[in-house]
């Protein structure tokens, strides 16, 4: 993940804070809200995580086939992360 837990955390009390300056939400328990905020940043950042791991398994097992092509890793890796992003709709 590219943040540290304790700045998802920080960022999750900023919105929350946010949110509830301008009204957009309301709440009695800021804290079990700012929770749940920072418990859904984590999960959404760890699906890139998992999609980066699902592609070195895809481009391990072709990897042989890219030597011969001559296929860069790097070119294919952002190839096949955009296809798998497409895959999961996921926001990246």
């Amino acid at each position: 993940m590219i943040f540290s837990r304790e700045y998802i955390g920080y960022l999750a009390r900023r919105t929350v804070k946010h949110l509830t300056d301008v009204n957009m939400i309301h709440t009695a328990h800021a804290p079990l809200v700012e929770e749940r905020v920072a418990q859904a940043m984590v999960e959404e950042m760890a699906l890139e995580d998992r999609i980066n791991e699902e592609v070195r398994v895809i481009l391990e097992a072709y990897q042989q086939e890219m030597l011969r092509s001559g296929a860069q890793y790097a070119e294919m890796f952002k190839k096949v992360k955009a296809e798998l992003t497409r895959k999961y709709k996921a926001v990246l």
